[in-house]
């Protein structure tokens, strides 16, 4: 399981991407009025008002499982997991929605969290990221779920910067490591530290 988090500044662009995908459903929600998404957004934005100098109160996960787990990841599943997930990254007390979709060949979901919690304090997001690979790590051996023992399921083609450079550069070493007997020769090789 990986987890991308995205920030933004507004609900209604994240609410409609994650509900107006063909085929999404709706999961869970709390602390939203579910009458439609209209009344949705409308819930996130009177929280968010609670501490309106918040510049970037919208956080848009979308948790990433494998294929290989497919036939374990049932809703109910993927919303406990996703539940787990908020709370050991420290989003409690505020309102999200979980909706899942079924546009890619993965199973995912996606949340939608306020940062402003039911107090108006802003949730922080102090090192957010390697909060976030721990987590999803220790989730995935957790629950038992599939382990990529290396790059093997990487669609590369969908790679943006700096990812995709990254593994042109993991390619072009990986091609030339192998005809190289040590470290010095790798380096002159592939011309690190010319000027």
């Amino acid at each position: 399981m990986i987890a991308k988090i995205i920030q933004g500044h507004g609900f209604r662009g994240a609410v409609s991407y994650i509900l107006d995908k063909d085929n999404a459903r709706l999961l869970y929600a709390e602390g939203v009025r579910l009458k439609d998404k209209e009344s949705i957004i409308h819930s996130f934005i009177v929280q968010h008002k609670l501490n309106p100098n918040i510049s970037k109160p919208v956080a848009h996960i979308s948790l990433d499982f494998s294929v290989q787990d497919e036939s374990r990841l049932t809703d109910r599943f993927m919303v406990d997991v996703a539940q787990e997930y908020m709370k050991k990254m420290g989003y409690k007390d505020t309102q999200y929605i979980i909706a899942r979709h079924h546009d890619t060949d993965h199973p995912h979901i996606h949340i939608v969290i306020n940062r402003i919690d039911n107090n108006g304090k802003r949730i922080s997001d102090q090192n957010e990221k390697l909060r976030n690979t721990r987590v999803c790590m220790e989730l995935t051996k957790r629950y038992g779920l599939y382990i990529a023992s290396g790059k093997e399921n990487v669609k590369e083609h969908r790679l943006k910067e700096p990812d995709k450079t990254k593994y042109e550069i993991y390619h072009a070493l990986q091609s030339t490591i192998s005809n190289c007997r040590g470290w010095q020769e790798l380096k002159t090789v592939a011309g690190v530290g010319r000027n």
